[in-house]
């Protein structure tokens, strides 16, 4: 077992921010949507620090919590104890993680206490890492603690933040390329040409490829081309491209862009999968 999977123990999870089995995409098998979704996502581990959680927002107070239109399962979370209050049913941890403050309560079940190593031994002042999920009481939201342990390592705390970026990143932009596969152009031919469209990013434009021309595609108006042009350009998911990427890629105003995405469905060339926001090409 490598170092890094060792900063999971004890909490169910394997490397890479998600429990053993699972991915930053869901199972490759069954149905995109529905109750199988929903389970994997329950039951994923995602790395984040204290001001994502702090940004994490809410529909209602019994929606799933969402972060950046992306739904929030497990979390995992590293940071400093400030202060702890025991009482007689749960304990409760201030943590700091240099980002923002969030509470951690972790309730105390006799049965089970032993099974966490090490909870008896943090103290104020010590580093910690924390899973389980974020709630909400009254206007105050915190972490309900499944698992807790002290930290034994300072290289835990620098790993957990690069993988926190690193797995927001690939939320954003798709995983990166395998070895030996050819990488994939994120910014379609029409916004290299010229200009960066309204919105788009000059930094993009200047670091990608042209992407090669689909001649399938050349009769679309100048909007939607440059539309299907860029999801054509990522890696191929199960759940396609979300509508923040296409709109923070393509540019320009945000009701033209749902416009030519609804006439795209309507002409059938892409449809939604795991819900109203995520598009896929139709093959």
């Amino acid at each position: 077992m490598s170092q890094f999977n060792d900063y999971y123990a004890n909490t169910g999870a394997g490397g890479g921010g998600f429990m053993t089995g699972g991915s930053p995409y869901g199972s490759a098998s069954g149905s995109p949507g529905g109750a199988s979704r929903k389970s994997e996502i329950a039951h994923s581990l995602r790395p984040l620090t204290v001001l994502q959680l702090l940004n994490a927002t809410q529909a209602h107070s019994d929606a799933e919590w969402m972060l950046d239109d992306t739904e929030l399962g497990q979390v995992t979370v590293v940071g400093h104890v400030v202060s702890i209050q025991s009482q007689a049913t749960n304990n409760l941890y201030w943590l700091d993680d240099g980002t923002g403050r969030i509470e951690a309560r972790h309730w105390i079940d006799s049965s089970i206490e032993e099974s966490e190593p090490g909870s008896s031994a943090i103290t104020e002042g010590s580093y910690i890492r924390v899973s389980g999920t974020l709630k909400m009481f009254g206007s105050k939201r915190y972490v309900n603690a499944t698992h807790i342990r002290p930290v034994k390592s300072p290289h835990e705390i620098y790993f957990h933040l690069l993988e926190a970026m690193t797995v927001t990143l690939i939320w954003a932009k798709g995983a990166p390329p395998r070895a030996g596969q050819n990488p994939s152009t994120t910014i379609p031919q029409a916004q290299v040409a010229g200009p960066p469209a309204v919105g788009g990013s000059a930094y993009a434009a200047q670091s990608h490829p042209p992407a090669t021309t689909n001649n399938q595609y050349s009769h679309l108006p100048k909007l939607e081309y440059t539309i299907i042009t860029f999801m054509l350009s990522q890696p191929s998911k199960e759940e396609g491209v979300h509508v923040r990427s296409i709109a923070r890629a393509v540019g320009g105003n945000a009701a033209a862009i749902s416009d030519a995405l609804d006439k795209l469905m309507d002409d059938g060339l892409v449809f939604t999968t795991i819900d109203d926001s995520h598009f896929k090409v139709a093959d």
